[in-house]
C-alpha cells in the first residue's frame, strides 16, 4: 500500500493546529457566550483552554507512539477497539466537516461589512476552492496554512495592542453576571474553539520528525492560542459596552470600530476571513484522513484508503468530505447543529483520556517518546471535566450525539465487524482485571472449602425411586465433594403425598420402596470412606422439603438429579429447579449417566472467567479420584492473538491454585476431536446474562454431566456479568 510523503514541519505543525482553532471561536461565539456570562467571559476561554490540555497531553504522547493518519480515530480505535473506534472515526469526521461548513458561513458576514454579497454562494465558493487545494497535496496546504495563520495573527496583533490602551474598568463592573451557571454554560459553548487543537495529530503520517514536531506544535499552538483567545476578548470587553457586541455577528469588528476606527475594521473583517478560511481549510485536511485511516483499517471501505498517484493525496477521502462540506453549506441550519458536533467534541476528548489510560495499563506494544505529565490524574481530570461540560450542552446536542453514536455501532456492526478481528488495549486491561477478581474469589473458596470443623455438609436429595446403580452414583460423587475436606454426605429420600392424607400417617408406614432405600444406602455407607448418615421425609411438597431440610441441617450443598427428561417434569415443572431458585447454599444438578473414580474432569467454560465455586467441585471431586480438571474454553484461531493470549495465561494462574493436576484444551466450535471426559462440569445459566456466561457450547460427552448452581452470594452483579460478556 502506498503511504503519505512527510513533509510537514514544525511551522506547518504549528500554523495547521492554530489555523483549525481560530476562527468561529473568536469570530462568532464571544457575541453569544456574552449573553451567558457577561465579562466573565474571559474566564470561560481561559477554563475551556485549561480543560483541553489533558486531552492534547494525552495526544501528544500517543502521536509520538503512532505517528499514523487518522489521529483521534487511530488512539481511539487502538486503545479501546474498534467499535468505539469507528464511533469516533464517523463522530469526529462528521463534526470537523461541519466546523469547516460553519466556518465560512460564519466567516461571510464579516465580508458582507465590505461588499453586498449573498452569504451562501460565497461559502459555497470558497468550499469549492478549498477542496481543490486539498486534493493538490499536503505540503500545498501546510504551505497555504502557514501564509494564511501569518497574516491573520499580525491583524489580531494590531487590534490587541492598539484597543489594549482603551480599555475601560466601568466595563467589567457586575463581572459574574450569569452566575455560576452562566460561566460554565459558556465554558461549554466555546470549548469547541479549541477542539481543533489536536487535530493535526490526524495528518502525523505526513509530519516529518513527528517524535519533535508533534508534541511542540500541539502544546504550543494551545498556550498561544489560549493567551490570544482571553487577550482578545478582554479588549473587546473592555472598549465596548455588552450590549453593542451581546448577539452581533460581527463582534470583533463591532470592538475594533470602537478603538481603531475604519483602518481597524478592515483589518479584523481581512483576519476574520483568514482565520475562518484557515479553520475550514484545516478541517477539510484533517477530517478526511478519518475515512482514509478507518478503509485502512477495515472499517469502510476500501476506496477511501486509495492515494492519487501524482498528488500523493487520499482524494476519494477528500472528495466525500468536501461534499458533505458543500451539502451543509447549501441545506443545514449550521448554527444549531454546531452544539451537536461541540458535544460530540468533548465525548471524543473524554474517550482519547481514557485510551491513553488503556495503552499505559495494557500490555499492547506502546513505546512513546513523549509521556504525559501528573499520569493518570491529568487524564482522570480530563474526563471528569469533560463529562461535566457535556451537562451543560442542553439536551439538544447530547440526543444528537447519541444519534451520530447509534449509527456508527450500526455501520459497525453491519459493515466492519465481519472483517476486523482486533480488539482495543482496554479490553485487554478489563479482562485481565476481571480474571484476577475471579482469581482471588477462587483462592479464597477453595481454601476455605472444609476450613469450618466438621467440614462441609453434602445432602443428596433424592424426589424419586433411583437403582442401585444411579443411587451408587449420586452418593459416589456427593463422597468425593466431601471426603478430602473431612465432611459427610446426608442422603435423604423425600416421598410427597396428596395434601388429604395427614402427614403422621405416611410417616408411620413404611414402604417398600423406603425399605429398598435404606438397605441400599446402609450397604453403600460401608463402601465410601466418608460418614453417610440418611433418613425418608414425607411432606406434600417435596421442594419445600428440601429447602426446609438445607436451611435445618445449614448443608453447604445440595445434590440432586434432574428430572427434566419425565413428563411429569415437562408439564407440571421439575420441583429441582424450584430448589435452584431458592436453595440457600450451592446446588449441584446430575445427568447421571454413571459414576465411578473419573480420571478426566472437564470443567466447560462458557465464554467468560470460570465460575470459582464450579471450579472448586471439580477440584474436589478430581482430587478425591485421583484424576485430572481439563480447563476447557471456546476459543479459536479467528480470536484477536491478545484474547488468546491473555484467556491462557488465566487458565495458567488457576491451573496454580488447584489441588488436583491441571491441563487446559481450546474448545472447538464442531465440538470434535476432544478428550474423552469421564465428567463434564459446567456452571448453571440462571440469572445470567444471555450471551455472557451461562451460553456454551456443550461438549458432546457420553457420561454424567454436573451443574453447578452457586448460590446467589457467590453470583457475580449485573454489571461484572456485563462487563464479562463484552471482554472475555
Amino acid at each position: 500500500m502506498k503511504t503519505l510523503e512527510r513533509d510537514l514541519g514544525l511551522g506547518a505543525v504549528f500554523a495547521i493546529s492554530v489555523g483549525a482553532m481560530i476562527g468561529s471561536g473568536i469570530f462568532i461565539l464571544p457575541a453569544l457566550a456574552l449573553k451567558m456570562a457577561g465579562p466573565a467571559v474571559i474566564v470561560a476561554y481561559l477554563l475551556a483552554g485549561l480543560l483541553v490540555v489533558p486531552a492534547a497531553l494525552s495526544k501528544s504522547e500517543m502521536a509520538t507512539a503512532m505517528p499514523e493518519a487518522g489521529g483521534t480515530y487511530i488512539y481511539i480505535e487502538r486503545g479501546m477497539g474498534p467499535l468505539l473506534g469507528t464511533v469516533a472515526g464517523v463522530g469526529t469526521w462528521f463534526s470537523l466537516s461541519f466546523k469547516s461548513a460553519l466556518a465560512l458561513v460564519g466567516g461571510v458576514p464579516y465580508l458582507v461589512l465590505l461588499f453586498d454579497l449573498p452569504v451562501q454562494p460565497v461559502a459555497l465558493g470558497l468550499a469549492a476552492l478549498l477542496i481543490v487545494v486539498n486534493l493538490l497535496g499536503a505540503k500545498q496546504t501546510g504551505r497555504l496554512q502557514t501564509v494564511i495563520v501569518s497574516l491573520m495573527l499580525a491583524a489580531l496583533g494590531w487590534f490587541v495592542a492598539g484597543s489594549a490602551g482603551q480599555v475601560q474598568q466601568a466595563n467589567f463592573q457586575g463581572f459574574l453576571t450569569g452566575g455560576w451557571e452562566g460561566l460554565l454554560a459558556a465554558t461549554g459553548l466555546v470549548f469547541v474553539s479549541y477542539a481543533g487543537v489536536t487535530k493535526v495529530a490526524s495528518v502525523a503520517e505526513e509530519v516529518e520528525n513527528p517524535d519533535r514536531n508533534l508534541p511542540l506544535g500541539i502544546l504550543g499552538s494551545l498556550a498561544f492560542t489560549t493567551l490570544l483567545y482571553v487577550g482578545i476578548v478582554a479588549v473587546m470587553v473592555g472598549v465596548t459596552d455588552s450590549g453593542a457586541v451581546a448577539g452581533s455577528a460581527t463582534p470583533v469588528a463591532v470592538a475594533a470600530d470602537a478603538t481603531l476606527g475604519t483602518a481597524g475594521v478592515y483589518a479584523v473583517i481581512a483576519a476574520a476571513v483568514l482565520a475562518l478560511v484557515s479553520t475550514a481549510n484545516a478541517g477539510i485536511l484533517s477530517s478526511s484522513r478519518y475515512p482514509f485511516a478507518m478503509s485502512r483499517d477495515q472499517l469502510a471501505p476500501p476506496t477511501f484508503a486509495e492515494i492519487h498517484d501524482r498528488f500523493g493525496t487520499p482524494t476519494t477521502a477528500i472528495t466525500l468530505t468536501g461534499a458533505v462540506v458543500l451539502a451543509l453549506i447549501a441545506f443545514v441550519p449550521i448554527l444549531d447543529i454546531a452544539k451537536l458536533a461541540s458535544a460530540f467534541q468533548i465525548l471524543v476528548f473524554v474517550l482519547v483520556n481514557l485510551a491513553l489510560v488503556a495503552f499505559r495499563t495494557g500490555t499492547t506494544d506502546y513505546d512513546p517518546d513523549f509521556e504525559s505529565p501528573l499520569y493518570p490524574w491529568m487524564q482522570g481530570f480530563g474526563v471528569l471535566s469533560g463529562l461535566a461540560l457535556l451537562t451543560q450542552m442542553g439536551w439538544v446536542p447530547i440526543a444528537g450525539a447519541a444519534v451520530i453514536t447509534l449509527g456508527s455501532v450500526v455501520w459497525y456492526r453491519v459493515y466492519a465487524r465481519p472483517r476486523v478481528r482486533r480488539e482495543g488495549a482496554a479490553t485487554d486491561v478489563v479482562r485481565r482485571r476481571l480474571g484476577r477478581d475471579v482469581l482471588t474469589e477462587t483462592e479464597a473458596l477453595v481454601d476455605a472449602t472444609g476450613a469450618e470443623a466438621g467440614g462441609p455438609e453434602v445432602l443428596v436429595a433424592l424426589t424419586r425411586e433411583a437403582s442401585a446403580d444411579r443411587e451408587r452414583a449420586l452418593l459416589s460423587l456427593a463422597a468425593d465433594r466431601a471426603r478430602n475436606e473431612d465432611g459427610q454426605v446426608v442422603v435423604v429420600r423425600f416421598d410427597e403425598v396428596p395434601d388429604q392424607a395427614p402427614l403422621d400417617h405416611a410417616a408411620d408406614v413404611q414402604s417398600p420402596a423406603d425399605v429398598r432405600f435404606e438397605e441400599r444406602t446402609e450397604g453403600l455407607s460401608t463402601e465410601f470412606d466418608v460418614d453417610i448418615t440418611y433418613g425418608e421425609v414425607v411432606s406434600h411438597d417435596t421442594k419445600r422439603a428440601i429447602l426446609n431440610v438445607a436451611e435445618q441441617r445449614s448443608v453447604d450443598t445440595v445434590v440432586a438429579e434432574h428430572e427434566r427428561l419425565r413428563l411429569r417434569s415437562r408439564l407440571l415443572g421439575d420441583p429441582i429447579d424450584w430448589v435452584v431458585r431458592h436453595a440457600p447454599c450451592d446446588v449441584l444438578l446430575v445427568e447421571n449417566r454413571g459414576y465411578d473414580a473419573p480420571q478426566n474432569v472437564v470443567v466447560e467454560g462458557d465464554g467468560g472467567p470460570y465460575d470459582p465455586a464450579t471450579v472448586a467441585v471439580a477440584d474436589a471431586v478430581a482430587g478425591a479420584a485421583g484424576g485430572t480438571v481439563t480447563l476447557q474454553f471456546p476459543l479459536s484461531a479467528d480470536h484477536p492473538d491478545k484474547r488468546q493470549e491473555t484467556v491462557h495465561a488465566y487458565q495458567d494462574e488457576l491451573a496454580g491454585l488447584l489441588s488436583a493436576p491441571v491441563r487446559t484444551a481450546d474448545l472447538r466450535a464442531d465440538g470434535g476431536d476432544q478428550t474423552a471426559p469421564d465428567l463434564v462440569v459446567r456452571t448453571g445459566a440462571h440469572r445470567r446474562v444471555r450471551g455472557g456466561r451461562g451460553s456454551h457450547t456443550q461438549t458432546a460427552a457420553d457420561c454424567t454431566e454436573l451443574t453447578v448452581y452457586p448460590h446467589e452470594s457467590r453470583q457475580p452483579g449485573l454489571l461484572r456479568r456485563l462487563a464479562e460478556r463484552l471482554v472475555f
